[in-house]
């Protein structure tokens, strides 16, 4: 992936998934914990890498998002950094706001309200903390996003519950809430195909 306009960058994901195709780059990776420690050992900038649900209504799984700014929860907006993505033959990436929550948010209704009020497209859990920690350290950012849930769509309650706070898949606790509301199924298995398609197209991303 050309992102030589960042020197040195770190990168920084949610998921274990993203971290592992975020090191096919070769720069440093590393959960939002770590981010401190990327720019401690002489990272020139951070990107926020991975999927994000979608706000603005037509953005399918897979959709590529560059940010021109992240919008955090408080009403601040940081300038990010829009990197040239190598892959072609695509769509061209949609070059946008993205909003940095600090929860999940899962239903339609609330993805349509931030689409309205904050005017991003996009929305992910680290963006923002990201765009806080460089602003600080004064280095540039960026963002790299995929679309994993469409705005018009809710999120079954096991995929609220489906992380570990080292990025990896908490089996137990999805299995638990499959197992105390079943009729989740069949929005689950749809969310993991579109968490695939969004994979893949990060994976693309990266193609040089």
């Amino acid at each position: 992936m050309p992102i030589g306009e960042i020197e040195r960058p770190g990168i920084v994901v949610g998921m274990e998934a993203e971290a592992r195709i975020a090191r096919q780059s070769g720069y440093a990776v590393a959960t939002l914990g770590g981010a401190e420690q990327l720019l401690a050992a002489g990272a020139g900038g951070l990107i926020s890498f991975g999927i994000a649900g979608g706000l603005a209504p037509g953005l399918k799984p897979g959709r590529l998002v560059v940010a021109t700014e992240v919008v955090a929860a408080d009403g601040r907006r940081y300038p990010a950094f829009a990197l040239t993505l190598g892959a072609r033959g695509e769509p061209e990436p949609v070059r946008a706001p993205i909003y940095g929550a600090g929860a999940i948010v899962s239903r339609s209704i609330d993805k349509q309200a931030l689409y309205k009020g904050a005017g991003a497209v996009a929305v992910d859990l680290e963006s923002a903390a990201v765009a806080r920690l460089c602003a600080d350290a004064g280095v540039a950012m960026a963002v790299i996003r995929a679309i994993g849930d469409p705005a018009d769509r809710d999120l079954p309650p096991a995929a609220l519950v489906g992380l570990k706070p080292n990025g990896q898949v908490d089996i137990a606790a999805v299995l638990r809430s499959v197992f105390g509301s079943p009729g989740q199924i069949p929005a689950l298995l749809r969310v993991a195909l579109d968490t695939r398609h969004a994979l893949a197209a990060l994976r693309h991303a990266l193609a040089s």
